[in-house]
């Protein structure tokens, strides 16, 4: 197996890389149905069917060559070859950021950013990385959060994020619990069966709270208005399935409640300051921060005299 995979199986559970593949599927068929089915055909997203199919190709085109390039210049074979097993299962890390992307990004009538964004996805699996134990680096960053972010940034004319009223538009009644309570309870169920993220999100949720009212305190605000987005659909499929990210979050419980919070205190800093889209900085900036330290213990562990010095 390759280091890259070998790095990916850290972050889940007992290192089980069948725990793993079913976790990518599953969340694989939850984001098809949510944004294909569910999305476009029933909430009435307002990006076009093309957006997605962009992404989804592109995400997969890039993620093929950089495996094969990888691959070449390792002398080692290719991840997708030798079987339709082997080249199904490798569609799904491309797949994710694809779709969650298309749903995320709205780029009016313009395929490109929405192109850019996917490609992005997936280069930073390559240029971003850290090392993670002797000779094994990983990516650091969430793909499509870096992703995005990037996209904001290189066009901020032409590009914003989704509405939020898209994942209730279209509908009305119960539908407008039902539809965070679905998103909500498939991320449980992904977190209990496969990742063992349960300790970063609550941590993450209590420092959102935490921070919500501090702000509330010291700008003289109601109570209610900084926690009013936790009650939104965007802000549940951020949570449950942006931060808890197995491949660039912590593995320790105690590291993974300080990941959480130390997000949510940089996004409540970040809105004191009026900085716009600040979950998705916030996540990114404590992503980095994160990279730098390992890269800083690596660095220390290397050049420590040996014991028998």
């Amino acid at each position: 197996m390759s280091g890259f995979a070998n790095a990916t199986l850290r972050f889940y559970p007992q290192g089980d890389p069948g725990r793993r593949l079913a976790a990518l599927w599953y969340f694989t068929f939850l984001l098809s149905a949510w944004v294909l089915l569910f999305g476009h055909a029933v909430l009435g997203f307002e990006q076009s069917w093309a957006h997605p199919a962009v992404a989804v190709a592109t995400a997969i085109a890039v993620q093929i060559l950089l495996e094969w390039a990888d691959a070449r210049a390792r002398g080692r074979p290719a991840r997708f070859a030798g079987s339709v097993a082997n080249f199904l299962n490798f569609l799904p890390t491309a797949i994710i950021p694809g779709l969650a992307l298309s749903m995320l990004v709205y780029p009016g009538e313009s395929l490109v950013p929405m192109a850019f964004a996917a490609a992005f996805a997936m280069a930073s699996k390559v240029l971003f990385r850290a090392p993670v134990a002797p000779g094994v680096t990983q990516h650091v960053f969430n793909p499509s959060n870096v992703a995005l972010v990037a996209t904001l940034l290189l066009f901020p004319n032409t590009v914003g994020l989704t509405p939020p009223y898209q994942f209730t538009e279209n509908i009305s009644g119960l539908w407008d619990w039902g539809v965070p309570i679905f998103v909500l309870m498939s991320g449980i169920v992904m977190h209990a069966r496969f990742t063992g993220r349960f300790q970063l999100v609550a941590a993450w949720i209590a420092g959102f709270l935490a921070q919500g009212q501090l702000r509330a305190y010291l700008f003289d605000i109601p109570w209610m208005v900084p926690i009013l987005p936790m009650t939104s659909a965007a802000f549940i499929i951020f949570t449950l399935y942006m931060i808890p990210d197995p491949a660039t979050t912590p593995i320790k419980p105690r590291h993974q409640v300080a990941f959480g919070l130390a997000v949510a205190a940089v996004y409540g800093v970040l809105q004191a300051l009026h900085v716009v889209f600040g979950l998705f900085f916030a996540l990114i900036l404590v992503c980095a921060v994160r990279g730098i330290l390992l890269w800083i213990r690596a660095l220390g562990t290397r050049t420590a005299p040996s014991a028998t010095a």
